[in-house]
Formats: structure tokens, C-alpha cells, sequence
């Protein structure tokens, strides 16, 4: 069992908070937040924070409409701080069919077609978060504005890790171990002045009884692009026309098409994580995750709180999300994948395997992880 990460203990900098302009007016779309989400299950352990923090975040894409692994553990952590009291907004930098501000479990999203002022909702933030292609712009801001600046680690790209570096990074929150471990083995052979002033692991935290279902008759893979191994899905449903296939489009990627039309497979829109539950997992016997790269594996998780058997590619990522529950073969080995899949036909084998899928899912609880997030973010600003 993977046990949540601490932050290592560093003597933290105060941030050298500069001198701020009058305070400009909320543009009236975005002032009238509304109250936070009742905290539910995991969030009710989280207790109340003693000082209300204004949390800016600076994404390209978020939920609903974006449904990638990242935009759910993003909306996942801010999800708790606002179970935690803070008010929580997120800015886009990308253009999606929203015009106008709305709410997502209590967290106000602020679409790049709204033409407000982020700018100004920087001012007024106590720290500033952001991830992927945003971190460069957003920790020139939070510097020059003198704001705490966290980055959200997704994956070992040597661009990310330098990207947390120009960013003046006060905390840096990585999904995975190994993800860290990159992480440091990176800044000490370039170059330490790079490093984050302190880190935490957060593993993407899954609620399971959001996704919990009685597993169906299906084989499926979520994200039907080449790198998640849309291919070999193909190709699978191919060898074996007496199992049933699920095809689910993903937020992003070229979706590989089928050479020709299988009468035993289905293939259904992306679409939001909440219709995930009815519509995937419970129709859903084996999840398969041939990724050619995963820094942790979300879905898998997700399919594990079923009981749903994981057969994944040795990615460090997927190794560690799975841990022993998982059932491994190597990417370009498909004669492996059709023995994995051919061996869980046999009921005896399948319940072994959902046993060991569900035992996973609960050591992968995500309180603790939570918590020490909450803690970061809230030692960041300076006290009294």
C-alpha cells in the first residue's frame, strides 16, 4: 500500500508581499458567488479553516466541459478547499462554449469568453495556482504581484519541471511518487536554485462512491487515441468477437477510428465525469490502460471502487496506481493482452482480480492526501 507523502520539512520564505493598488471593484458576474457546496463524505472530515483564503487559479480548460484526468484532480483539490471555507475561483485561458461565469461544487469558473479581468482577480488572490501551459504566465504574475504561487504536477516532462522553476514556485504538488522522485533528480543535476520551496505528493484524489456501480459485460478504454492505445483496442475487439467492447471518446487526441465496423463494439461520446458511473463502469467488465505514458492512471481508480478489473501497461505511473490489484503486459506485446483477457473470461480468476481491485480502491482513500493539501495551501500566507 502506497502511503500519502509528506512535505518534506524546509524552512519556508515568507513571500515578499508587495505594495498592492486600490482594490478594483468584482466585475458583478463573478461577485455574486455563490455558497460554497454542502461538504459531503471525504470533505466533512476536513473540518473549517481559522482565516478565509481567496484562492485564484489560472487553467486552460475545466469541467464540464473538460473531463481529462488533470481538469478532475485540479477541480478534486479545489473542491476541498472550498469544503475547508476558502473562496475559490478558477480563470480560463482558453475559449469553450461558455460565455458566462458559473459554478461547479462551489467553485466559481470564470470562461476567457466572459472578457473580465483576471489580471484584477490576481490582485485580490492570497495565492495563486495554475498547471500545464499556464504555469509560465501565471508565476511571472504571482511573482511580480508578490502572491504564493502552487503548481499542480501531471507529468515528468523535463519542461514542467523547469516550468515550476521560472515560476518561483512555493509549493509544487505532484501526483505520484515517482513523479517527485523525477522531480528531485531533475533539479539537483541541472540545477537546485530551480527547486520549489517545498513540495507534497497528492495522489488524484477519487471519491468512490462517485463511481461505485455494478459492473457490466464490457471491455473498455477510455480515450480512443494512439497513446492511450486506441489501436490496440482495435485490434483486441478483433481477436476476440466473442467479448464485448467499450469504446469512450477522450477530452483530447486524435481518436483512432476502426479499420472496419465490429458488431461487438460500441462506442459512446466524451463525456462529463458525473455520467461516467451509469454510463461507463456500469457497463464495464475489464478496464483496459495501454498507455504509452501515465504518471498516475486516474481511471483506473475510478473502475477499481466497481471492483473492475485494471490490465494496464507497466507504466511507472500505472505500476504504482495499481499497485498488486493491477494485471500487467508490456504495450507491444498483444498476445499478452489477449491472455490477460481471455484468462478473466474464467468467473473464478475475474473475482480474484475484482477482490483485489476493490481492496486497492479503499487503501487509495483520499483523506489524508486532502488534508495535506488543505495544510500547504494554508501555510502559505503569512500568519497574524
Amino acid at each position: 500500500m502506497t502511503e500519502p507523502a509528506k512535505a518534506p520539512s524546509r524552512t519556508r520564505k515568507a513571500p515578499q508581499r508587495k505594495s498592492r493598488p486600490r482594490t478594483p471593484a468584482k466585475k458583478p458576474a463573478v461577485e455574486q458567488a455563490a455558497a460554497p457546496a454542502p461538504a459531503v463524505s471525504v470533505f466533512e472530515g476536513l473540518g473549517r479553516a481559522a482565516v478565509p483564503m481567496r484562492i485564484i487559479a489560472r487553467f486552460g480548460y475545466y469541467p464540464p466541459r473538460h473531463n481529462a484526468g488533470s481538469e478532475w484532480m485540479a477541480h478534486s483539490l479545489l473542491r476541498a478547499l472550498v469544503a475547508r471555507g476558502h473562496d475559490v475561483e478558477v480563470w480560463l485561458s482558453r475559449y469553450s462554449p461558455d460565455r458566462e461565469p458559473y459554478d461547479i461544487d462551489g467553485v466559481r469558473v470564470v470562461p476567457y469568453a466572459a472578457r473580465l479581468d483576471f489580471g484584477s482577480a490576481a490582485w485580490r488572490a492570497d495565492v495563486l495556482v495554475s498547471h500545464h501551459e499556464n504555469v509560465p504566465s501565471a508565476g511571472a504574475l504571482a511573482r511580480g504581484m508578490g502572491r504564493p504561487f502552487v503548481v499542480i504536477c501531471h507529468n515528468t516532462a523535463p519542461a514542467i519541471f523547469k516550468n515550476v522553476g521560472r515560476g518561483s514556485t512555493a509549493l509544487a504538488v505532484y501526483n505520484s511518487l515517482h513523479m517527485q522522485a523525477d522531480a528531485e533528480a531533475f533539479f539537483c543535476e541541472y540545477t537546485t536554485s530551480l527547486r520549489p520551496t517545498t513540495s507534497i505528493v497528492v495522489r488524484p484524489p477519487v471519491f468512490a462512491e462517485d463511481y461505485a456501480a455494478t459492473p457490466g459485460d464490457r471491455v473498455t478504454l477510455v480515450n480512443l487515441n494512439a497513446d492511450k492505445g486506441g489501436d490496440l483496442f482495435w485490434r483486441l475487439a478483433e481477436r476476440l468477437p466473442d467479448l464485448k467492447f467499450l469504446g469512450v471518446k477522450g477530452a483530447y487526441g486524435q481518436q483512432v477510428d476502426a479499420p472496419r465496423r465490429l458488431p461487438n463494439v460500441d462506442v459512446v461520446e466524451h463525456m462529463p465525469g458525473d455520467q461516467m458511473r451509469e454510463q461507463v463502469y456500469a457497463r464495464t467488465r475489464v478496464l483496459l490502460m495501454p498507455s504509452a505514458h501515465e504518471s498516475w492512471g486516474r481511471v483506473a481508480v475510478e473502475a477499481m471502487a466497481s471492483g473492475i478489473p485494471v490490465v494496464a501497461a507497466p507504466t511507472p505511473g500505472l505500476s504504482e496506481c495499481l499497485g498488486e490489484a493491477g494485471v500487467f503486459a508490456e504495450r507491444d506485446d498483444e498476445q499478452a493482452w489477449v491472455e490477460a483477457l481471455t484468462a478473466l473470461t474464467d468467473p473464478a480468476q475475474w473475482a480474484e482480480a475484482s477482490e483485489r481491485a476493490l481492496a486497492r480502491s479503499k487503501a487509495l482513500d483520499p483523506a489524508a492526501d486532502l488534508a495535506a493539501w488543505c495544510s500547504a495551501i494554508e501555510e502559505l500566507t503569512p500568519k497574524g
